[in-house]
């Protein structure tokens, strides 16, 4: 599940956008009654009501009520009771209440408040799966894989998710302490303030000239036509058509479904993009591309990490299995579930896991993830200053060149601007392959 802002299993979650009246906001339309043809309708015989097992739950109730030590209303232990029957079901289905029901809808409009961490749960603590671009998280140096051990000092070892999401909740610019593990070392502590977060979905740029760069934080609404125009706008940058791309879903936690159908459509000219299975029967969806294609064929180069997951993995599976682009870094998160949004009455909801969705070629990506082409981990890059080496051209004497032009002696290398490729080992390599390949095909 995840947690970015407020809310848990936000962006994580594929939310299913079918035109309902939540599409604008989170996705999905509560499916409809299973009919004798649809694929659920065996599986909705009416069986008799477990009647010890309601007698149980009876008494249980009534237990709390007389022997608790504090008084329980029943309202609190119905609602605790509807939370333990969804969050037992997997990690990304919830019951959603009022204020985490807003949340969801707040998310995938791409502004929220909150700290700008997505979050997963790994032998009972509570893990980093990555954090948001340009938020308090990733200012202060939280990391995907980072494991949340403690907040404001209480154990997080045997909590719910929820409670987990809960106690990182809190007023804007209120401030919260995480202690986290990282690498099994020492804990230590992050204080960081929680704040309003504007994530933007889309950020490109030329890093050398041919050679564009786009990256996608997070999947929303409107990702698909940012995508588009920051596409059209690196072409105008460049002057012509480019000689590469790359495009940067590292740390990407998912998000709207047809958002990722979106951008994938943007590279692709024809065939399937991805489809669902589940046993509702609006959970049979396929996607395929449209003829158009925004990135001029552009050569491609996909960077996908462990914290790349979900809307992200259905990009990066189908353009691998498109022979679109060429996928590099290491293996994705693995989330292939979808999750529904089912509204309730009172400003509730209920999000539910009800189908899989498959690449082109049928694989499925549930808890395995996808695996790069070129696998290049992360590392550093540290730039050697030249030794006092001398050419040719240096020698006094020298002769010249008989087909003309002029001497090339040793000059001193001047201090360029940074470049993002300079400090980023797997964009460089990405980079190098890009050019590589414009070199053998002759642009």
């Amino acid at each position: 599940m995840l947690f970015s802002s407020r809310l848990t299993s936000l962006a994580l979650t594929i939310a299913v956008i079918i035109g309902a009246p939540l599409a604008q906001a989170a996705g999905a339309a509560p499916a409809p009654a299973p009919t004798a043809s649809s694929p659920a309708s065996a599986a909705n015989v009416k069986a008799p009501l477990p009647l010890d097992e309601l007698r149980t739950f009876a008494e249980v109730m009534d237990r709390i009520k007389a022997a608790y030590v504090e008084p329980v209303d029943d309202k609190t232990l119905l609602e605790n009771a509807i939370k333990g029957m969804l969050s037992n079901l997997d990690p990304h289905s919830a019951y959603l209440g009022p204020e985490d029901f807003q949340e969801l809808q707040e998310s995938t409009s791409g502004e929220f408040g909150g700290l700008g961490i997505e979050v997963g749960v790994e032998d009972g603590f509570v893990k980093v799966v990555s954090p948001i671009d340009d938020t308090p998280a990733s200012k202060a140096g939280i990391e995907a894989g980072d494991l949340i051990v403690k907040i404001n000092g209480t154990p997080t070892q045997g909590q719910t998710m929820q409670e987990a999401v809960d106690k990182m909740r809190g007023k804007i610019g209120e401030k919260i302490t995480l202690t986290l593990v990282r690498d099994g070392g020492n804990p230590f502590d992050v204080t960081l303030a929680r704040a309003t977060i504007q994530v933007k979905s889309v950020k490109a740029q030329m890093l050398e000239p041919g050679y564009g760069y786009i990256r996608i934080t997070q999947f929303q609404v409107k990702t698909g036509e940012e995508v588009g125009k920051a596409l059209a706008k690196l072409r105008k940058d460049n002057g012509k058509k480019m000689s590469g791309l790359i495009l940067d879903l590292r740390n990407n936690p998912g998000g709207v479904l047809q958002a990722a159908v979106e951008v994938a459509d943007h590279f692709l000219t024809k065939g399937l993009i991805v489809y669902t299975k589940g046993r509702i029967a609006n959970s049979e969806l396929r996607f395929s591309a449209d003829p158009a294609d925004a990135s001029e064929g552009v050569p491609l180069v996909v960077l996908i990490n462990g914290g790349s997951a979900s809307a992200s993995e259905i990009v990066a599976g189908a353009l691998q299995d498109q022979k679109r682009g060429i996928l590099m870094g290491t293996d994705t998160f693995g989330k292939g579930s979808v999750q529904t949004v089912l509204p309730l009455a009172n400003d509730r909801a209920l999000k539910i896991t009800t189908a899989l969705y498959y690449t082109p070629n049928g694989r499925s990506i549930q808890a395995q993830g996808i695996n790069p082409d070129i696998e290049v981990k992360r590392a550093k890059l540290t730039a050697e200053a030249d030794g006092d080496n001398y050419k040719e051209a240096d020698l006094l004497g020298h002769l010249g060149n008989g087909n003309g032009g002029a001497d090339k002696p040793t000059t001193k290398a001047k201090a360029g601007k940074a470049r993002p490729q300079d400090d980023d080992y797997q964009m460089n390599q990405a980079l190098s392959l890009l050019k590589g390949l414009s070199v053998t095909r002759g642009n």
